[in-house]
């Protein structure tokens, strides 16, 4: 059996995955009651660092989710760095179990990057939004005058956040772009001067590349 697995998680697979699969082989050898403890460590890797292929929805009026998981919160905010305006923002918490490779939510150019250092509260909490290692990522939809800003956030477990671009990139929608590792939040903000239409709902699953978040309404599309 094939299990598709993401170049982000090569680094973690090597480190951590080798030292599973000696301890299952000395474990057989050995002491064949423990096998299960190296042989849970060495599918829990796996199953982290899976990427499976997916099929995205395509048009330029779709924003499609960048993250696995479940949406958390959909609030109005004012984003500050990038977009500058008042905008609608819908977050998504990825548990432990969820697919952890990050897709871009629409066909675009990267416009503006910005990482920023902080702390590693749980996910789930409020404050993390504000007060969390975090990253931004401005993306300028191509043929739009549309702007939006996807955000990965580090968890109270994820200590590490991938973004794999940089200004100027082109991507196309539901291409991947990054990963946090070990269970984490992610956001993505669309201006309120567009007509927005949030088409999921608190407490729903999402799956990344896959799940349509809303859909613009602008004569510039």
């Amino acid at each position: 059996m094939h299990i598709p697995l993401t170049k982000y998680g090569i680094r973690e697979l090597i480190i951590f995955g080798i030292p599973c699969v000696v301890g299952i082989g000395f474990s057989l050898l050995l002491i064949p009651w423990i096998v299960p403890i190296p042989l849970f460590f060495l599918a829990f890797l796996l199953n982290f660092f899976r990427d499976p292929n997916r099929e995205t929805p395509q048009g330029a009026e779709l924003i499609i989710s960048p993250a696995d998981g479940t949406v958390s919160h959909i609030v109005p905010v004012f984003e500050d760095n990038y977009l500058k305006c008042d905008t609608t923002k819908i977050s998504i918490f990825m548990s432990v179990l969820n697919v952890h490779v990050n897709r871009v939510p629409a066909h675009g150019r990267v416009e503006f990057i910005k990482h920023t250092k902080g702390k590693f509260l749980d996910a789930r909490d409020d404050e993390c939004f504000r007060s969390n290692e975090n990253n931004l990522m401005g993306l300028s939809i191509m043929g739009s005058s549309t702007k939006i800003i996807v955000k990965q956030i580090a968890g109270k477990i994820a200590k590490r956040i991938v973004c794999a671009c940089k200004v100027g990139d082109i991507f196309e929608q539901g291409q991947r772009f990054g990963m946090i590792k070990f269970g984490s939040r992610v956001e993505v903000f669309v201006p309120n001067s567009i007509k927005f239409e949030v088409m999921v709902r608190v407490g729903e699953k999402v799956t990344a590349g896959k799940t349509i978040l809303g859909r613009i309404y602008n004569k510039n599309l």
